[in-house]
């Protein structure tokens, strides 16, 4: 057995390299300015942007694929999962099945695509009399086989139901866990989607966030599974130490399932995620946004959304945003809507 924690170090590109089942994760932090009526930044603040393309990461803020709200108008997803974390700031989704909702700090949205819908992921400037400063993760969960068909299917994970695992090391400095799937420490997150990888905890899916303070020492736990893939992203802070080797700000660490990794932290506070699982061990082949086993279903799926645009766009808007006044709320292809 691997008595040493670290299997590979490499610096984060753009996007973040994952492993099976993680096909994707992206990290997006934004320092908007102030809305405008329209909750998007001034107009005279947009010069040099390429509108519509907009991803220079030089820039304060980027506006992705919006031209008027920055975020991503309406786009298919097939045949996995999205994981959606909002960190700061506010998010709008609206789907084609009907599905809408505005989730924020702290919020986790979980859609599983499954046969094909399509979204939008919008970014409203809600504050008019100050900065809008914004960040997400948006992890894609691959499907097994056995589920590349479902029909789509999203829940809300409220940031009230996250469990929060604090602990302080034996100088009181604390560390603070956002379990957001799996379990630690003997607390578990709220339940996935019925179809998800994750459903079954023999997986041993795990992701969670983590904020170390400045001089804390932190011990993460063996995997409950020998064959889970395991990676900690270290985005944020000045250096953390395992096994004897410092590793600076904005790397990926593979971690051995198998021991447990004792992390110690440098003079800043960090923040770090970490994503774990059993491989689901299938081929992908992708298109973009549409994801399947074989070259074949790939061509059905894509032929599939030609035809029937996976239902089309209902909402007025291709960038649909909702009421700035509007709270924190989803409304389900069923009709039921949760208001919080």
């Amino acid at each position: 057995m691997n008595n040493s924690s670290i299997l590979h170090v490499e610096r984060l590109g753009s996007p973040w390299k994952t492993q099976d089942p993680f096909i994707f994760c992206a990290h997006h932090r934004d320092e908007y300015p102030q809305g405008n009526e329209k909750m998007g930044p001034a107009p005279d603040q947009l010069r040099g942007k390429n509108i519509g393309q907009d991803f220079d990461p030089r820039a304060k803020f980027r506006m992705y694929h919006g031209s008027t709200v920055p975020g991503f108008p309406y786009h298919p997803h097939s045949g996995f999962e999205t994981v959606t974390i909002a960190v700061e700031g506010a998010i709008d989704h609206s789907d084609s099945l009907g599905g809408a909702g505005r989730f924020m700090g702290g919020d986790v949205q979980w859609l599983t695509a499954g046969k094909g819908i399509q979204h939008s992921e919008m970014f409203p400037l809600l504050n008019t009399d100050k900065d809008n400063p914004f960040e997400l993760f948006q992890i894609w969960l691959n499907l097994p086989a056995r589920s590349k068909m479902v029909d789509p299917f999203y829940k809300m994970l409220w940031r009230e139901a996250i469990p929060v695992v604090r602990t302080k090391d034996e100088s009181g400095k604390a560390t603070e866990v956002n379990v957001i799937a799996g379990t630690f420490h003997g607390v578990g997150s709220p339940e996935p989607n019925p179809n998800s990888w994750a459903a079954d905890p023999n997986n041993a899916v795990s992701i969670l966030t983590i904020k170390m303070e400045a001089g804390a020492t932190w011990t993460l736990p063996a995997a409950s599974s020998e064959q889970a893939n395991r990676n900690l992203y270290f985005y944020r802070g000045d250096n953390i130490t395992i096994d004897g080797k410092t590793i600076g700000e904005y790397n990926r660490i593979e971690l051995s399932p198998t021991v447990d990794t004792i992390i110690t932290n440098g003079s800043k506070d960090a923040y770090l995620l970490m994503l774990q699982a059993n491989p689901i061990g299938e081929p992908v082949v992708n298109y973009g946004p549409f994801v399947a086993n074989s070259q074949q279903e790939l061509r059905d799926t894509i032929a599939l959304y030609q035809k029937t645009e996976f239902g089309g766009w209902p909402w007025p808007m291709k960038e649909q945003v909702f009421d700035r006044a509007k709270g924190r709320f989803a409304r389900f292809a069923n009709g039921t809507e949760e208001v919080k």
